[in-house]
């Protein structure tokens, strides 16, 4: 320690006293040693709150106070502006001594600030990917006065970007960054939940040109408080489990679900997760009714992306003042590492769906030197004795089980996914390129955006047809000399400020209480009809759809909402681990009395019906139900392939969920059917692009709808199914009995 220790400036010295450290953690020392002693990029992987940020900025700091920079030396990239606004808190106190400056650039910040920047680049310039992609855009001649000395590129929670439009976005811009200064600067990245490390640091380091290490931290001994509890809705058993209530007879008032809910986040400042936006809106709306008949006092606060930024800073606010017991419901928005100081407890409401959003979410509580604390409560209706098999089954309930025992057994964590054909992000990046070029000849534009590392794959063929559907579709023009420039139609997309980013945006209207901006909805209800939003019920008084407002009173009152949107996919592995949990006698530790009656009788209905046995189960008549245990990709797969082997058999009526398909099948012979799709498996492969009806026009990303449907139905074939695993599973099956 006492070597590194001496290299870090003295102001940093000053901190570490300040604050009492005894020592360094083995996190620290690792990133000073890449840092200090290599010029090779870095990936740092450790848990939440276990010091990553001042681990790679106390060696950065030392350098840049050692040897200021001429132009921004730090380049930091946060997929979140409230991280931006976050992030540095923690250590205002260390950089105001090192006199090193930090601004920050985001759409909400004020064009004062951002004057300053432009004005006096040094230091450290916190970004988001939107506001890089404006800059790349409309300053592009001031790029190199801005970063010709630029030395460092931080990359936040870079488990949220690998493998998405928006992280492959800015691998295009740090190259596009990189050609316009003629520098290499060293590229960090930094997350608590890495599934693949070497998937990662090759994403982290593609087209650097540098190597990229990924220290080895010794595994953390596992210190939780986790508990996890069922109810049937509206279940008529008055022995359902409920917490300590004021109620003598053990009664639920409510919803005994969200009573207990209700009662695990009394008197303790938590964080109440769940998986939609919905559902959010719906328990925080209910957590109020509970506390309004108790005559207790409203602590309850709600946080996701249709809410007003003011509303999502004020329960930020609420959670980093220790004086107060607040609780915040909240979606995927709180889930990453904004600081919101010691929360007591955190609460899932259902199963996250995936190790890595369990992990994260568990890390927001346990700071400071306190184990994290996770209660996961579920709620089902009870099913009917003659219910289809596959609703007898708590699926949310195994699958959280499943999340918790992989990462206790084994420390897995998803990889993360590769995508090979992003034409989404490739129509963006054109309009991008070509906008701040001003005008490039076809060879020249096809050289320039085709050699960004996210196209590899992309064959000159391809582009070629989108290039010419762009030009028919008036996003690009040709002029009389040949050469491209922006269209009259492209020229509308790229004047909006929504062009810079690359995830989907709906038209939303604003909501407006009098003058308080209130969030977004994506269909106003007419005059006078009511509505949920920031877990409060809103009647209509007036619409302005020309400038897309809704002014609302407030009622009293609950109601459901429901947004678009795509929930996830989940990982094979959880799938094969559900099996295990219903397969083996386990009972976990950590299941309280309800769940632990209720994973029993589950595991009995997956024994007496054989669907542990057998995966092709028979419901009664026609109807057949095939388990397969596979994860979202492959089962999407599965479905079509079945679809498209299913004349011989007759099969009808193919319906999926995420853990099983259903279908009518009026040829009896199952073993036959599972053998014949084995072997034409075995035979012939799985052909991806097969499997993709040639009227198909699949639309997922922001700009597919811009993208020829033949391009659309390539990327689905490469980045939305996956053969290998269902050929393997079909093979297993085969062999059952």
């Amino acid at each position: 320690m006492n070597n590194v220790f001496e290299r870090y400036a003295p102001f940093i010295q000053d901190f570490i006293y300040k604050n009492n450290w005894e020592e360094l953690r083995t996190v620290q020392l690792e990133a000073a040693r890449v840092i200090f002693d290599t010029d090779n990029n870095l990936l740092l992987t450790s848990s939440t709150a276990s010091g990553k940020t001042e681990a790679v900025f106390f060696p950065i700091l030392t350098e840049l106070y050692e040897n200021p920079s001429t132009s921004f030396g730090v380049l930091y990239i946060s997929p979140l502006k409230s991280l931006i606004n976050d992030q540095f808190n923690r250590m205002d106190e260390l950089l105001d001594l090192s006199g090193i400056s930090v601004f920050h650039w985001h759409g909400d910040v004020w064009a004062s600030h951002k004057t300053k920047a432009l004005k006096n680049p040094s230091g450290i310039l916190q970004i988001t990917p939107e506001s890089l992609e404006s800059m790349l855009m409309n300053r592009s001649n001031d790029i190199v006065r801005l970063f010709h000395d630029l030395r460092y590129i931080v990359i936040d929670e870079i488990h949220t970007l690998t493998g998405t439009d928006r992280g492959n976005q800015i691998i295009c811009q740090l190259s596009r960054l990189q050609s316009l200064i003629c520098n290499s600067p060293r590229r960090i990245g930094l997350s608590a939940t890495v599934g693949d490390v070497k998937v990662a640091a090759n994403w982290l380091g593609t087209g650097s040109g540098r190597d990229t290490e990924m220290p080895e931290l010794p595994p953390e001994k596992l210190r939780w408080k986790l508990g996890l509890e069922h109810f049937y809705i509206q279940n008529q058993n008055e022995n359902q489990a409920v917490p300590t209530t004021e109620n003598t007879d053990g009664k639920a008032m409510f919803d005994s679900g969200y009573e207990y809910i209700y009662n695990c986040v009394k008197n303790k400042k938590s964080l109440v997760f769940s998986n939609s936006r919905e559902e959010t809106e719906y328990v925080t709306a209910t957590l109020r009714q509970i506390a309004d008949a108790k005559k207790e006092e409203d602590i309850f606060t709600i946080h996701h992306g249709n809410l007003s930024a003011s509303l999502r800073e004020e329960a930020e606010m609420k959670l980093k003042n220790d004086d107060t017991h607040t609780v915040t419901c909240a979606t995927v928005t709180l889930e990453l590492g904004i600081d919101i100081g010691k929360l007591e407890r955190i609460v899932q409401n259902n199963s996250p769906n995936s190790v890595s959003s369990f992990l994260q979410r568990l890390g927001r509580s346990g700071r400071r030197n306190t184990p994290p604390e996770m209660m996961m409560v579920f709620r089902e209706e009870n099913p009917l004795p003659n219910a289809p098999l596959p609703q007898l089954i708590p699926w949310e309930l195994i699958k959280g089980i499943a999340i918790i025992q992989l990462y206790i057994e084994e420390r897995f964590i998803e990889p993360p996914r590769v995508k090979k054909m992003p034409f989404s992000l490739l129509f963006q990046q054109t309009l991008s390129i070509l906008n701040a070029a001003g005008e490039l000849s076809p060879k020249v534009l096809a050289e320039r955006v085709l050699s960004l590392p996210p196209f590899q794959k992309i064959s000159k063929e391809d582009y070629k047809i989108l290039l010419m559907s762009m030009i028919q579709n008036g996003y690009i023009q040709q002029t009389e000399e040949k050469g491209l420039i922006v269209g009259l139609d492209g020229e509308k997309l790229t004047n909006s400020f929504k062009f810079y980013a690359v995830f989907k945006d709906s038209e939303d209207f604003t909501v407006r209480c009098e003058s308080d901006e209130i969030g977004t909805i994506t269909t106003p209800p007419p005059v006078g009809d009511r509505f949920a939003l920031a877990g409060k019920v809103w009647e209509v008084e007036e619409l302005d759809i020309p400038r897309r407002l809704v002014y609302v009173k407030c009622i009293k009152g609950k109601m459901e909402i429901s947004w678009p949107g795509d929930y996830g996919e989940i990982h094979t592995r959880i799938l094969e681990r559900m099996k295990q949990v219903l397969c083996e006698d386990t009972i976990y530790p950590y299941l309280q009395q309800n769940a632990v009656a209720r994973l029993k009788s589950a595991r009995s209905v997956a024994r007496n019906t054989g669907m542990l046995k057998n995966s092709l189960v028979h419901l009664g008549g026609y109807s057949w139900c095939l388990f397969p245990w596979l994860g979202t990709r492959s089962m999407r797969t599965l479905r079509r392939f079945i679809s498209q082997n299913r004349d011989k058999y007759k099969i009808s009526n193919i319906e999926s969920e995420s853990y099983y398909i259903m279908f009518k099948m009026e040829v009896n012979e199952p073993k036959g059917f599972i053998t014949m799709l084995d072997e034409k498996a075995k035979m012939y492969g799985i052909d991806t692009y097969s499997l993709v009806g040639t009227t198909e026009t699949p639309i997922f990303e922001k700009y597919d709808s811009y993208i020829p449907s033949e391009l659309l139905r390539k990327s689905y074939a490469e980045d939305r199914l996956r053969a290998d695993e269902v050929c393997r599973r079909l093979d297993e099956i085969a062999k059952e009995e």
